[in-house]
C-alpha cells in the first residue's frame, strides 16, 4: 500500500537533518521546513485577528440635538446623508429635539439607515421614542434612541413623569448588550430647558434613585444636551447640582470641552454622566469625547450647521471578552509571536 507523505511538526524528539531529511535511525516523521512559516503565519493571523474582533466588540453610545429634526430636515437628501453617516458609527444614538409628532421623521430615518444596511453592513436599526413632550404647543419634543438590533436589547422603557421638575421630562431605556463588559444598564436622557438648567440637572438625581430602584440597577448613563456650561450652568452653581456634588457620579465630557459649532460659543452644553464604580470601569479609557463631524466628513461649517448648532458627543463601553483587552501579559504575547513569524521569514 502506498501512503502519502504527511507533514507534522516534531521538535526535539528525533534526529533530522537541516534540510529536513529522515535519518535513518529516526522512526518519526520529520519536519517539513514549510511548516516553520505556516505556523508562525497563522499565529500572526489569529493575533490580527483578535484586535480586529476586539474593536468590533466594543460598544459606542452617542448623543446628539439635532436640532429641529421634522419632517423638512427628514426630506433633505444631503443632510440626511450625513445624518446617516454619524449614526452608523453608534450602537446606541439618543437624538433630541425630534419634532416629529406622527413619527413619519424617524421612519424616514430608519429606512434609509436599514437600506444603507443591507447594502454595505451587517446591522439592522431600530428605535424607541417618547411621546412629544414640552409646556409649549409650538415646541414639542421627542427623545429618540436609534439602536443595533445585532449588539443591544430593549430591556424596559419608562416616561418620568414631573411636569414642576423639567419641561421635557426624561424617557428613560433599558438596555442589554451582547458584548460589551457591562451586561444591562439604563441610559437617562435630558434636553433642558436652558433657564432651568441648574434645576433640571439636580432633578436627574431623583430620576435615578427612581429607575434604579424600579429596575433594581444602578448601572445609570445620563447623556444629552443639558446646557450645563457658560450662562446657564456657572461654576457657582455646581453645589447646587448633586449630580456634581455626590462622588459616585462622573462626568466623562470635561467642562473645557465645546459641544457647539458656532465660533460665538465655547461652551460645554452636551455631557455623558456615569455612576458607580462598576459602569466607570466599563468605559474604554479616553473614550468620551466630542465628534467633530466637520474635520470627520469634511463638511463645512455651514453644512454642520445646518444639520445643528451642536456636535455629538459619545463614549465607548469595552468589550466583554476579558482575553481581548489589551492587558501587559497580551502585548508581550502578542510581541512574542510576531516575532516568532518575523523569524521565520
Amino acid at each position: 500500500m502506498v501512503m502519502s507523505r504527511v507533514h507534522v511538526v516534531v521538535t526535539g524528539l528525533c534526529g533530522c537533518s537541516d534540510d529536513g531529511r529522515r535519518k535513518s535511525n529516526c522512526t518519526t516523521i520529520c519536519r517539513d521546513p514549510t511548516m516553520r512559516w505556516r505556523s508562525s503565519g497563522l499565529s500572526l493571523f489569529l493575533l490580527l485577528s483578535i484586535f480586529v474582533l476586539k474593536s468590533a466588540t466594543e460598544l459606542r453610545i452617542c448623543a446628539y440635538n439635532v436640532q429641529k429634526f421634522d419632517s423638512a430636515k427628514a426630506s433633505n437628501e444631503r443632510l440626511m446623508h450625513y445624518l446617516k453617516l454619524i449614526l452608523t458609527r453608534c450602537d446606541i444614538s439618543l437624538l433630541q429635539h425630534v419634532v416629529d409628532p406622527d413619527g413619519q421623521a424617524i421612519e424616514k430615518l430608519l429606512s434609509m439607515l436599514n437600506r444603507g444596511s443591507d447594502r454595505y453592513e451587517e446591522y439592522d436599526y431600530k428605535a424607541v421614542a417618547s411621546e412629544s413632550l414640552g409646556n409649549s404647543p409650538d415646541d414639542m419634543q421627542k427623545y429618540v434612541f436609534i439602536y443595533r438590533m445585532q449588539t443591544v436589547n430593549v430591556t424596559g422603557q419608562y416616561q418620568y413623569r414631573s411636569k414642576q421638575s423639567f419641561v421635557r421630562e426624561p424617557f428613560v431605556v433599558g438596555f442589554q448588550s451582547k458584548n460589551a463588559s457591562i451586561d444591562k444598564f439604563i441610559l437617562v436622557p435630558l434636553h433642558s430647558e436652558p433657564s432651568k438648567a441648574v434645576q433640571e440637572i439636580n432633578k436627574l438625581y431623583d430620576v435615578f434613585v427612581e429607575v434604579s430602584k424600579k429596575w433594581n440597577n444602578t448601572n445609570v448613563m445620563f447623556l444629552g444636551d443639558f446646557h450645563a456650561s457658560c450662562a446657564y450652568v456657572k461654576r457657582s452653581d455646581r453645589k447646587n447640582i448633586r449630580l456634581f456634588m455626590k462622588s459616585e457620579f462622573s462626568w466623562l465630557i470635561r467642562n473645557r470641552e465645546d459641544t457647539t459649532v458656532t465660533d460665538a460659543t465655547s461652551c460645554a452644553y452636551d455631557r455623558i454622566v456615569v455612576h458607580g464604580e462598576p459602569f466607570l470601569r466599563a468605559i474604554k479609557p479616553f473614550s468620551a469625547k466630542v465628534f467633530d463631524l466637520g474635520a470627520e466628513f469634511k463638511m463645512s461649517r455651514s453644512q454642520v450647521v445646518q444639520l445643528s448648532d451642536h456636535y455629538p458627543v459619545e463614549v465607548v463601553l469595552k468589550s466583554s471578552a476579558l482575553f481581548l483587552q489589551a492587558t501587559p501579559l497580551s502585548l508581550t504575547i502578542a510581541s512574542v509571536i510576531v516575532r516568532s513569524f518575523l523569524s521565520a521569514l
